[in-house]
C-alpha cells in the first residue's frame, strides 16, 4: 500500500510527479495562498508525509492529529514554523533544504546592501513619477560600499558567502558568532567582535544567524544606539531578529542612515506598516532564495527527503531536536 504526502502548496509539475512515481499526492492547489489552518488540521489526519512552506504553522495542535506523520519536509533552511520538540517526541523526522540556497541568498543580501546604500530605489522612483529635475551636485548622494566594514551577525553557510562578495569590494569584514571559528577567520581574512564592537564599528550590519526564541529582537533600541549614524542595517534572515518599532524610531530620527530588510515580524507586511512609509528603507517581499533554479532545487531536495524517509532510508537533511539531552533526528 502506499504511502500519502500532502503539500501546503501548489508546487511545480516536475515536483509532484517524482513525488507521484512512490506516492499518493494530494496537494493544496493555491500557489499563492497558504493552506488554511482547518483545511491543513483535516489533511494532516490521514497522511505519512507532508511538504510544507515556511508560511505554515505546523505547531502542537497540528502534529496532535497527525497520528500516521513519519516526516516533514520543509522547503526552507529555517524551521522556527515547526514544532520540532514536538514532532521528536512523536517519533517524526524534519527536514529542511540548507545549502542549494546559500549562494542565491548571498547574491541578494549584498544586492540589498547596495541597493540600500545607493539609494537604488528612491533614485528610479523619482525618475518613474516625473520628478528628476536639474542634476544637483548632492542629489541621491548615498554610502560608500568599496573598502567600508561590514559586520556580519552569525557566520553560516550564507554568511561565508556574503564574506567572499564584500572581499571583492575590499571590504573590512568584522563578524559575531555564537562560537568562534578561528579556522574562518585565517581561510577568509575576517575578525571576531564581540556584538556590542562589531555594532559600533560597522558600517553595514548584516543579519545572517537562524531565529529562535533566544535571539527574538536581537537588535533593539539598545543595540541601534551603539550603530553609527552613517550605518545601514541588512536583514535576509528572519524578522523577529529586529524590533520594528525600535528600528523605525532610529532610522526616523537620524539615529542609523538606511535599512535593508527582506523579512519581517508578519509577513505579507500590512501596506500601512511604518516602515513602508520611510524612504531610507529598502522592502522586499522575502525574495532572498527567489532564482528559478534555487527555488526548484530546494523542492528537490525536499522532496528527495520525502522519498528517502518514506522507502525507510536516512533523510538527507535532518533537523536535529533533543529529547533528554540526546539528539535526534
Amino acid at each position: 500500500m502506499k504511502n500519502t504526502v500532502y503539500i501546503t502548496r501548489k508546487l511545480p509539475e516536475e515536483i509532484v510527479n517524482k513525488l507521484s512515481c512512490y506516492f499518493h499526492v494530494r496537494m493544496w492547489g493555491e500557489e499563492n495562498i497558504p493552506v488554511p489552518r482547518e483545511i491543513l488540521l483535516k489533511e494532516i489526519e490521514n497522511v505519512n508525509g507532508l511538504i510544507c512552506l515556511l508560511t505554515d504553522q505546523i505547531d502542537n495542535e497540528v502534529l496532535s492529529k497527525a497520528k500516521h506523520l513519519k516526516i516533514i519536509s520543509n522547503i526552507a533552511v529555517g524551521y522556527n514554523n515547526i514544532d520540532v520538540q514536538s514532532a521528536a517526541k512523536r517519533g517524526i523526522i524534519v527536514t529542511n533544504t540548507p545549502g542549494v540556497l546559500t549562494e542565491t541568498t548571498a547574491d541578494l543580501t549584498f544586492a540589498l546592501l547596495m541597493a540600500s546604500a545607493r539609494r537604488v530605489v528612491s533614485a528610479s522612483d523619482t525618475l518613474r513619477n516625473g520628478e528628476w529635475g536639474a542634476w544637483s551636485l548632492m542629489e541621491f548622494t548615498g554610502q560608500d560600499i568599496y573598502g567600508a566594514t561590514l559586520g556580519i551577525i552569525g557566520l553560516g553557510r550564507i554568511g561565508e558567502a556574503l564574506v567572499k562578495r564584500a572581499k571583492g569590494f575590499d571590504m573590512n569584514v568584522l563578524y559575531y558568532n555564537r562560537t568562534r571559528k578561528q579556522d574562518k577567520e585565517l581561510e577568509l581574512g575576517i575578525r571576531y567582535m564581540d556584538l556590542k564592537s562589531l555594532l559600533q564599528q560597522s558600517d553595514y550590519v548584516c543579519l545572517m544567524l537562524p531565529y529562535s526564541a533566544e535571539v527574538h529582537h536581537l537588535i533593539g533600541r539598545e543595540e541601534l544606539s551603539l550603530m553609527k549614524k552613517s550605518a545601514i542595517l541588512i536583514n535576509t534572515a528572519r524578522g523577529g531578529l529586529v524590533d520594528e518599532g525600535a528600528l523605525y524610531d532610529a532610522l526616523r530620527n537620524g539615529e542609523i542612515w538606511a535599512a535593508g530588510l527582506d523579512v519581517f515580524e508578519q509577513e505579507p507586511l500590512p501596506l500601512d506598516h511604518p516602515l513602508l512609509s520611510l524612504s531610507n528603507v529598502v522592502t522586499l517581499p522575502h525574495i532572498g532564495s527567489a532564482s528559478v533554479n534555487t527555488r526548484l532545487g530546494m523542492a528537490h531536495l525536499a522532496a528527495d527527503n520525502m522519498v528517502n524517509v518514506l522507502n525507510g532510508d536516512e533523510p538527507i537533511t535532518p533537523v536535529l531536536a533533543s529529547i533528554n539531552g540526546i539528539e535526534v533526528n
